[in-house]
This record gives structure tokens, C-alpha cells and sequence, in this order.
């Protein structure tokens, strides 16, 4: 009896550990938005990015992005997809937002917006949009 329930015991946990969360991509979604009335032109590009913010003195690093043309009015919905193996305990991670027009930046995000990356069912992120000018 002992020998059948270790048997079993193991063939579950070998079963899970093929099913690590890490082997499946992580996703953040959300919307971006601004409060200004106006219509975008038509060459309005939206890029969003999940960024590791941890170290005040080094470049933020990039764990997704994505960028693209502006179809249809705010809010503007996006969606993330990162490698989960890049999330490193402890460490902060956030998602920005800006809108270009031609190569010239027309709005950003002023706010940090922090995202919890251990999360299984994370909250979808807002992120406003202010003039760059």
C-alpha cells in the first residue's frame, strides 16, 4: 500500500512540475487613455511597455512592448506578452504609455503605473496620457 501511494505521489509531482507557470507566458492588458478632446491624425502610433524599474541608476529594462497604428478612438486597448523567466523576485516592474505623430512625441505618461508580475489574475492597468508639451 505504502509503494502504490509514493508511486502515485510521484507521478503527480513529476505531472506539475511539467506545468510550471514559468513555462507559460505571462500577459499584462489594459487601456490607454487621455482627457484632452481631439481627434489623433491618422499616422498616430500607440506603444506601450512593461518595464523592470528596480535600479534607480540604470536603464529600465524592457520585458515587452508593443507599437503600433492608433485604430479608432480612446480608450485604446493593448495587451502585453512577457517571458515569465525574466521576472526576478523583489524587483519592481511598471507599464508606460505614448502616443507619437510623425516621429514627434505628442502624449506620455507622466505616472508610474506598477504592476505585480507574481500575480495569476492580475488587474487590467489604466494608464492616462498627458500632453509632452
Amino acid at each position: 500500500m505504502k509503494h502504490i501511494l509514493l508511486t502515485l505521489m510521484a507521478t503527480f509531482l513529476a505531472a506539475c512540475a511539467g506545468h510550471s507557470p514559468d513555462n507559460t507566458p505571462g500577459t499584462v492588458d489594459g487601456e490607454v487613455f487621455y482627457l484632452q478632446r481631439m481627434a489623433l491624425p491618422p499616422t498616430a502610433v500607440l506603444e506601450v511597455s512593461l518595464q523592470d524599474v528596480s535600479l534607480a541608476d540604470a536603464p529600465a529594462q524592457t520585458l515587452s512592448s508593443q507599437k503600433g497604428p492608433i485604430k479608432g478612438q480612446v480608450p485604446l486597448p493593448f495587451h502585453l506578452t512577457y517571458d515569465q523567466k525574466q521576472v526576478k523576485p523583489g524587483h519592481t516592474y511598471s507599464v508606460s504609455a505614448r502616443i507619437e505623430v510623425d516621429g514627434e512625441l505628442l502624449m506620455i505618461s507622466t505616472e508610474r503605473y506598477t504592476v505585480d508580475l507574481t500575480l495569476e489574475e492580475k488587474p487590467p492597468v489604466k494608464i492616462r496620457l498627458n500632453p509632452a508639451r
